[in-house]
């Protein structure tokens, strides 16, 4: 497989060192694997940390600037970042406001967070953890006990972000967090696999003309294969499956996010679909984005997540926010 690549050991750092390059309002130490904003820690404010392995761009340093993020953590590509890591961003981003740290459910992102929450604490740090586990497709995949975290954790570290920004208590940051969390729901489908530099190949085998429905951002199995479907097939399995499990009362956030190459012209005709079908079923739009968000490398394919927002949650959403990865209002 063909990459733009130096050599498979430097990806990370190599794209850390460009994204120092290209975003001086950011602070990247591509040795110690830590971004943080500039101006942190900023006074009177609760931090919030994410981070996870690489290969999911932009999240999780893509989403580090005023609004989002006060750091990210990204680990090897598909790896956990190391508790080091989570501390010394946590060390970087506090103002004596608390931290919250916004985790994904994957086995190692759970277990290296904890073990950073503890070892922050001893440092008089103190620490709140929100743990996201939005994709209905499966429970209990490769690397997950419970549901896997997928497109929730951008809207969870948007509307936290803009909670922190204006000054809420670590205990009110958290509870929007947990919020969020309860109310979205996701759903992704692979039409290709995708390739880790340091294999050069694809991580699983999906023959021509079969799609994967409810693939994991790491290329974990789904539901099941099928032969491959129309755009409006798609959608209609994907927000029914979504609909299944979340029974929205108020108005939806719609994330059409695709897997990494899927082109914007191929994720805005489905996002056409996914209207069709949420207008079909009764289910109001209050904010819809599209785009690459949150990633599988190299990856065909998209996912779905639904977010139902109250009056409070909308206003978040909408808040200023400037960041590589995701700006508006500012």
């Amino acid at each position: 497989m063909k990459m733009l690549i130096n050599v498979a050991e430097t990806v990370v750092a190599d794209a850390l060192r460009g994204m120092a390059a290209a975003h001086p309002e950011l602070v990247v130490d591509a040795e110690n694997r830590v971004i943080v904003r500039r101006d942190a820690p900023v006074e009177g404010k609760v931090a919030l940390v994410s981070g996870g392995g690489s290969g999911h761009e932009p999240l999780h340093g893509g989403f580090v600037g005023p609004g989002m993020l006060d750091a990210a953590c990204p680990g090897e590509v598909f790896t956990s970042p190391v508790p080091d890591q989570v501390v010394r961003a946590a060390a970087a981003v506090d103002s004596g406001n608390g931290v919250l740290f916004i985790v994904k459910n994957y086995t190692g992102d759970v277990l290296n967070f904890q073990m950073a929450a503890e070892l922050a604490e001893d440092e008089g740090v103190q620490v709140a953890s929100v743990l996201v586990n939005d994709d209905v497709a499966v429970t209990d995949s490769t690397f997950t006990a419970g549901r896997r975290g997928t497109g929730a954790t951008l809207f969870v570290e948007k509307i936290a972000g803009a909670a922190a920004d204006e000054g809420m208590p670590l205990e009110r940051v958290e509870a929007l967090a947990r919020q969020v969390v309860a109310s979205s729901r996701s759903f992704g489908v692979a039409l290709s696999a995708c390739t880790t530099p340091a294999k050069g190949s694809p991580t699983f085998d999906l023959p021509d003309g079969e799609l994967e429905l409810g693939v994991g951002i790491h290329g974990e199995p789904g539901r099941e294969r099928r032969a491959m479907m129309t755009s409006r097939e798609i959608a209609d399995f994907t927000v029914d499956a979504i609909l299944e499990d979340l029974d929205p009362r108020l108005p939806v956030l719609v994330l059409v996010n695709g897997m990494g190459s899927t082109p914007l012209l191929e994720l805005y005709g489905f996002n056409a679909e996914v209207r069709r079908v949420l207008d079909e079923r009764g289910v109001a739009v209050a904010r819809t984005l599209v785009g690459n968000y949150v990633t599988s490398l190299d990856m065909a394919g998209c996912s779905v997540t639904l977010c139902q927002v109250d009056g409070e949650l909308l206003r978040l959403w909408d808040a200023p926010v400037q960041t590589p990865g995701l700006r508006w209002g500012r």
